[in-house]
């Protein structure tokens, strides 16, 4: 089985850093992406110990080589602005391979766009067309996976789990997950702050696990400004990994070698400013727009030290970490880029061996109030943060964020859980306006009846439900707008039932409001200027979750069961505006007296009818769509009368 990395909320982050660091995926991971670099040749493939799950390993070797030969610009020579500037996935290509990512956000906002580092994506797209590549998706699908890989092999890792997730989820929209997990090694970062939207959205942060050393510059370096990132340094560290550079010369001596030459402490002061610029702006309660660097990091990360790891998987509490642990190294000792790069041998083979020696930590009576405290200090051994006096301050803050970030991850399922009750206390607003459209359901409609005012204190009650629940509903979009409920919100089963019950049966109201204060003469039709968004934001949902497959109104019959009976309610939400435009259309069909009008008006009608009588046959509609006074009704009335004009029966005869 393959293990997903989700932080359970009673766990401390040094508890799934060491359940992690004592099982044999991390050094059965490792294995794989030494096996990969020596290869250089895209990726391996091999079974784990069980022989069940499948690791897939990826080299970065490839890719440093392209870009170093290249010259990526003005890139080698010192400024990483062209190899690692942030490519968009909305080309013809890119878009095909990660159509989930790239879908529109949930609220529709103009937001930036989901966009990866172009080397990594330049690499993967190379690598998504071969062959080799498309004969490993078809023997892994449905199996275990792990994909992994170090340095630029991470990213390139990362990319092929992605674009797994999304060929998986495309193919069974309602489906769980597939069993797969992506562990970097030293990986740079690879996608902006919308890339880490998504992966939340898409419920997929559990698949990705970024093992990262205390002292590891290239997971760090994508913070600085992309002007400021010397690509040569990314680059040589991928290629000191390589058995054969020395072989092979050329392009990797030459970077190499501008490695030495690079001053690597104005190297670290330079990383270490820059990501605590991005650690003191962000805030674990409000999105902030990204400076300095568009990168962010998602998924889950894993901290390691020779005392142990530690795990978070809060996008901002990730960035904190990242920045303390790097800022507390000690001045004695200090590792070479180089050695930090490459230590993760010791790391996961060192881990499970320290963490079977019995080991006593001291906690502070005033800094460990409670168990989760002790646990915190733990934490922040494990990341290899101490408590030296120099260090003081490092460990106070990540002490305080770790804290948070369980704070801040819990935070939206209060809120969510919070408005489950509040949905629960407007249900009697609901059943309001449910007795209101038994009243005339049989008669005209409960559209028709609201539309005039019919019984005005009965009316009146409606109207004041109908805002209330329009109130509460717009009150959960500005939460999720603002951050404030889960990322998956939108696709749990309780909010898009209830979300799409309360469009049914409360739009055809708004719409009868909308047309009896004559607004479809002033702002023109209902369904391109008078829609709410909240009604635009429940469609998505609902074809989100595959509840109905395709558009309501280009569904054909054989996609969807038979009904057996009418439905409760009519399962097209704006079908009392399509009436109430073609009841329009007809009026104007009537005045017409130029024959190309006449025949494009009527083409307009005919193509109404049949959508209509799909409905009706299908019983898609309520019992209210066909009572003797409603709109539709009378419209269907005025459509036969007209059908039997000659000059009418003389065009329909054409069709």
């Amino acid at each position: 089985m393959v293990l997903r990395l989700p932080l359970a909320r009673f766990e401390t982050s040094h508890v799934l850093g060491a359940l992690l660091a004592s099982s044999p995926l991390l050094a059965r991971a490792w294995d794989r992406c030494v096996a990969a670099t020596a290869a250089a040749s895209g990726f391996v493939q091999s079974h784990g110990g069980g022989g069940e799950t499948v690791y897939v390993a990826f080299s970065g070797v490839e890719a440093a080589l392209s870009a170093a030969a290249a010259g990526v610009g003005a890139a080698v020579a010192g400024g990483g602005a062209d190899a690692f500037a942030p490519d968009g996935l909305g080309g013809d290509v890119a878009r095909g391979l990660f159509a989930p990512l790239v879908a529109a956000e949930p609220d529709g906002a103009a937001g930036e766009p989901v966009a990866v580092q172009a080397l990594a994506l330049h690499s993967f797209l190379k690598l998504s067309g071969c062959p080799d590549f498309q004969m490993l998706l078809n023997q892994i699908r449905g199996k275990p996976v792990v994909f992994t890989g170090h340095s630029l092999g991470g990213t390139i890792a990362a990319l092929a789990a992605l674009h797994y997730l999304c060929i998986s989820s495309s193919s069974s929209t309602c489906a769980p997950a597939p069993p797969v997990l992506c562990v970097t090694f030293g990986s740079p970062l690879l996608g902006n702050e919308a890339l880490s939207r998504a992966i939340l959205r898409e419920r997929w942060g559990g698949n990705f696990c970024h093992v990262v050393s205390q002292h590891d510059i290239v997971p760090r370096l994508l913070f600085c400004p992309l002007g400021a990132v010397p690509a040569h340094f990314i680059l040589g560290m991928q290629l000191q990994q390589w058995p054969e550079r020395n072989s092979h010369g050329g392009v990797a001596t030459a970077i190499t070698a501008r490695m030495a030459d690079t001053d690597q402490e104005v190297l670290r002061q330079m990383i270490q400013t820059n990501i605590s610029a991005v650690a003191m702006e962000q805030k674990l309660d409000a999105l902030v727009a990204p400076a300095g660097s568009p990168y962010r990091p998602f998924g889950t990360y894993v901290l390691c030290s020779p005392d142990g790891a530690a795990c978070v998987d809060n996008p901002t509490a990730a960035v904190q970490l990242l920045y303390a642990t790097f800022a507390s190294r000690s001045s004695s000792g200090m590792e070479s880029p180089e050695v930090a790069h490459s230590c993760y041998t010791n790391l996961v083979l060192k881990m499970p061996q320290y963490l079977l020696r019995k080991r006593c930590l001291r906690v502070d009576n005033t800094s460990a109030a409670s168990n989760y405290d002790a646990g915190v200090s733990m934490a922040l051994a494990a990341t290899g943060i101490n408590g030296q006096l120099r260090q003081a301050t490092e460990a106070s803050s990540v002490r305080q964020w770790l804290r948070a970030s369980k704070c801040a991850g819990r935070r939206p399922s209060l809120n969510c859980a919070q408005l489950a009750t509040k949905l629960g206390r407007i249900t009697p607003c609901r059943a309001q306006v449910e007795w209101y459209k038994a009243l005339f359901d049989y008669q005209m409609g409960y559209y028709d009846a609201f539309k005039q005012r019919r019984s005005p204190k009965k009316f009146n009650r409606a109207d004041m439900c109908r805002i209330k629940l329009g109130q509460f509903w717009d009150g959960v979009l500005s939460m999720l707008d603002a951050g404030q409920l889960p990322h998956d919100f939108h696709r749990r089963a309780k909010w898009v039932n209830a979300a799409r019950f309360y469009q049914l049966f409360i739009e055809p109201l708004d719409i009868a409001d909308y047309h009896r204060n004559n607004l479809h003469r002033t702002r023109g039709s209902y369904l391109l200027h008078g829609r709410e968004r909240r009604y635009e934001l429940f469609d998505r949902w609902w074809k989100a979750r595959g509840c109905t497959g395709i558009n309501i109104i280009a569904a054909p019959s054989s996609s969807r069961r038979r009904r057996s009976k009418n439905a409760g309610l009519t399962q097209d939400p704006c079908f009392w505006a399509r009436v109430e435009d073609a009841r329009e259309m007809m009026e104007s069909a009537q005045r017409e007296r130029n024959p190309a009008e006449l025949v494009m008006k009527l083409e307009e009608l005919q193509e109404f009818e049949r959508y209509a009588d799909d409905l009706v046959a299908r019983k898609e509609v309520s019992v209210d769509v066909l009572a003797p006074q409603s709109s539709y009704t009378l419209w269907l009335e005025e459509w036969k009368q007209l059908k039997l004009r000659d000059e009418v029966r003389t065009v329909l005869l054409q069709f």
